[in-house]
Parts: structure tokens; sequence; C-alpha cells
């Protein structure tokens, strides 16, 4: 088991409120900023209603309820093994360490650990939220996040995944001074090999900023 070195980035935890049935988080200033995964959660609602009109209320049930299940499971472990903790995977469902082994290799190119589970606000894009983990990938700062799929996912999925990457290297930078360009995305896929996607944050601001206009 890979010993990862960790850094102090004294961010600040953030509280959390519904707004109008959305989730906001609190700064210390006393701002309520929409969350910006409630916010680019817009780009996949019509895709999402016209799969369940397909398949079924019933089983779309089924299948998110099992899949939101699976990919907490996966996240709880990447996020104890990056923490180092002992026994990381004692209890654990047998599908939920499969896909946690599945990318543990990629997870070992992380190292100097600056946060985790950090909450991220921006007074100038009025966006809140919490990153998975910031750390170097390949010696390189980057924000990381895990993801989970029942299916491979290409390239043009994961557009929503660049600007929430996007958002926190800008957040990150804005509250702390330290710039970061990188974005790697880290995906279980089910009984699949897992998937690696690395982007820049240059690229993805203004489609962010589209979003933002479009839905804000």
């Amino acid at each position: 088991m890979k010993k990862f070195n960790h850094y102090d980035s004294s961010l600040l935890d953030l509280k959390t409120e519904n707004v109008d049935g959305k989730r906001h988080y609190v700064t210390p200033d006393g701002n309520k900023y929409i969350s910006i995964t409630t916010l680019l959660s817009n780009l996949s609602k019509a895709g999402i209603q016209k799969w369940r009109n397909r398949v079924g209320a019933e089983e779309a049930n089924r299948i998110s309820t099992k899949a939101s299940r699976q990919g907490t499971g996966v996240h709880s472990i990447c996020e104890s093994y990056i923490k180092n903790e002992d026994g990381f995977l004692d209890g654990r469902m047998p599908n939920e360490v499969e896909m946690f082994q599945s990318i543990e290799s990629l997870l070992d190119c992380i190292d100097d650990v600056h946060c985790v589970e950090g909450a991220l606000y921006s007074d100038e894009l009025k966006l809140a939220g919490r990153t998975d983990l910031i750390a170097e990938f390949d010696n390189q700062l980057a924000v990381i996040d895990y993801k989970t799929s029942r299916k491979i996912k290409t390239w043009e999925m994961c557009h929503s995944y660049f600007m929430q990457g996007a958002f926190y290297a800008m957040a990150y930078e804005e509250r702390t001074g330290i710039p970061i360009n990188n974005i790697v995305i880290i995906m279980a896929v089910e009984n699949e090999k897992p998937l690696l996607f690395k982007e820049t944050k240059d690229r993805w601001i203004e489609p962010l900023n589209q979003v933002r206009h479009k839905y804000m």
C-alpha cells in the first residue's frame, strides 16, 4: 500500500443550505453560492428524463440507486486510501473493492496531496463545491476527480466533468493563490478497464461561463 505525502491547505469547511430546492454553500462572508454539481446537472436533465421514459420509472430507480450506492462506496474507499487509513477495505462490498482495485495503479500516480474533499468557493463566479482531491498527478499539480460508471464513457460524454474541474482549479487559486491548470478524471468502469481523462482548465473556462450565463 502506497503512503501519500500530505500538505495542509488550511481550507475552511463550508455549510450547505437548500435554497428553492437547490444546494447552496454558505461562505464565511454569508454569501450563498449554488453548488457547481447542481448547476451542471442542468446539462443532463433532458437526457436523463428521456432514458427514464425509455426504461420505465421502476427500472430507472433501481439502476440509479445501485449506481449511486456503488459510486459512494468506491469514492469512500479512494478517499480512505489517499488518507493512508489502515483497513480501508474492511467491510466493503466486493464490487466496490473490485472497482477500486481497477483504478489503484492510477491512484498510485498521485502524491503531494494538498486537500481531500476540500470545500471551495469563488466570489468571482458565485459558485461553490467540494473537490475530491487536489494533488500532484505524474508530478504536476491537478484537480483530480474519481468517477464510476456502468458503461464506458467517451470524451464527449465527460464535458461536465471538465467544466467542474475547471471551476475547482479557478476557486482553489482564488482561495490560496496557487495556480492549477491540470484536470484529471479517473474513472472506474464496471467490468471494464478504467478510463483516464486529462484536460486543462483553460479549455473549459468559456464553456463553464456559457453554462453560468444560461442557468444562473
